[in-house]
């Protein structure tokens, strides 16, 4: 697959990520009664997530344990995620997450519950966009490490 093809493939595969993970944000503040805090923002943002999970596929040895991989990624969205709430919940007051009312959390913006939630994400994306990158270039078949 030629330069120009990898490319477009990973921003197939960002968006295909952001919005898959747009629907289950949708689905989790539609089912807490408050679908007033869904923001086009979030889709944004989860595809923009996607980058450096996406990514750590692609560029990790597969001797590297999913799961380590999957940590990576977490702090990654979990850092990301600090930013951004930091930009659009407390600069903008879009209000649309706040995590005050969760153990741990650092200015309402993130908490290690919700860290544990992005690294089990993690877990799942990781494999699904490898074997999407497989399934379109080929290349070497995935394989994962547990320990």
């Amino acid at each position: 697959m030629s330069r120009e093809g990898r490319w477009v493939l990973s921003v197939l595969m960002w968006t295909w990520g952001g919005a898959a993970y747009f629907l289950l944000e949708v689905a989790y503040k539609t089912a807490r009664g408050e679908p007033e805090r869904i923001s086009w923002t979030m889709l944004v943002l989860a595809a923009i997530l996607c980058i450096p999970i996406e990514r750590a596929g692609a560029e990790m040895p597969w001797d590297v344990p999913l799961w380590i991989q999957a940590a990576g990624c977490a702090v990654l969205v979990t850092a990301t995620e600090l930013i951004a709430g930091l930009i659009l919940n407390v600069w903008l007051g879009l209000g649309v997450w706040d995590y005050s009312d969760l153990w741990g959390n650092l200015w309402g913006q993130i908490c290690p519950q919700f860290a544990a939630i992005w690294w089990g994400l993690c877990l799942v994306f990781i494999p699904v966009f490898d074997w999407m990158r497989y399934a379109v270039a080929g290349g070497e078949r995935p394989r994962y490490r547990v320990i």
